[in-house]
């Protein structure tokens, strides 16, 4: 299996395409390992002329955990954040940054498309803000700007998201899986059964790691408000949203895309929060579009 050591760290990663064509990265979300980038998209990609790497964050999938480091109380957290402290916490978006950027090093890729997703959407904003010189486009798909004014995740996709299973055995953490992936889904593109629980048990079988998730979300916590530093992002961005998103209600991209000069956003009524096999042949041509106008 594919590892290097990028930024100081093992990371895992998986390519697809040709490797003489340009690069695209893929960053993933919050306690989401590289397998949730659908295998259609990935290959709809590469088909589409993109050498395309995905790869594991840190503390989460096959990529190096952070055992034994303990991050503070999420109430902490926002309490510190509220009256102007940066909390203490075990490592931040900016950090996460710089693996994507490490293991472009460690590919010796000098340049590549940013795709990034929920909280890869965050890291992704990150590389785009600093690193402008290794993007060549930038793809943010349901993520937001850490704007305290906007609407809130719905309540119980809040809840599903920060449950943690009834048990460490395999039946209650794919049914645990399959609870959460049904209360953030796309209503409009709803996964059949039968494919969702194959899915989720792939998954649960190449690796549960709970730890690594609640040190995801104090960095997305600790990151704060977001607003200033997308203003300054110079490289050509596309925001795609559903608009029927109840973790990161669509109004998070609107946001960033009024927030980021000359930014295009695409909205798709009856999407939610994940990458349904309907919508791989739309997402993969808006993306793929959209890196070829920025290289043109």
């Amino acid at each position: 299996m594919p590892q290097v050591t990028a930024n100081g760290i093992d990371i895992h990663y998986e390519e697809h395409g040709k490797a003489d064509d340009p690069a695209m990265l893929l960053i993933m979300g919050f306690g989401a390992q590289l397998t949730l980038w659908p295998d259609e998209l990935v290959e709809a990609l590469a088909m589409r002329g993109y050498r395309v790497i995905r790869y594991d964050n840190r503390d989460i999938g096959l990529s190096q955990k952070f055992d034994g480091v303990k991050a503070p109380g999420l109430v902490k957290i926002t309490l510190l954040s509220k009256i102007g402290i940066t909390p203490q916490v075990p490592y931040g978006l900016a950090d996460m940054a710089a693996d994507g950027i490490g293991l472009l090093d460690a590919l010796g890729i000098e340049k590549a498309h940013i795709v990034g997703a929920s909280m890869g959407g965050m890291i992704a904003q990150h590389v785009a803000a600093k690193y402008p010189e290794r993007c060549l486009s930038f793809t943010q798909i349901f993520s937001t700007t850490g704007n305290p004014k906007l609407p809130p995740a719905r309540k119980e996709a809040l809840q599903a998201l920060v449950t943690r299973p009834s048990s460490d055995e395999e039946d209650a953490l794919v049914e645990h899986g399959i609870m959460l992936a049904r209360t953030i889904g796309s209503p409009g593109y709803p996964t059949p059964d039968k494919r969702l629980r194959e899915r989720t048990l792939t998954n649960v079988r190449r690796s549960f790691y709970p730890e690594g998730p609640t040190r995801h979300l104090s960095a997305i916590v600790a990151d704060g408000d977001r607003r200033a530093m997308l203003r300054e992002i110079t490289v050509p961005t596309l925001v795609l949203h559903g608009e029927d998103d109840p973790l990161v209600p669509c109004e998070g991209g609107r946001d960033t895309a009024s927030c980021i000069p000359e930014a295009r956003l695409k909205t798709i009524p009856g999407w939610g929060h994940d990458l349904p096999v309907e919508l791989v042949e739309t997402l993969a041509d808006e993306i793929a579009a959209h890196a070829g106008d920025a290289t043109k």
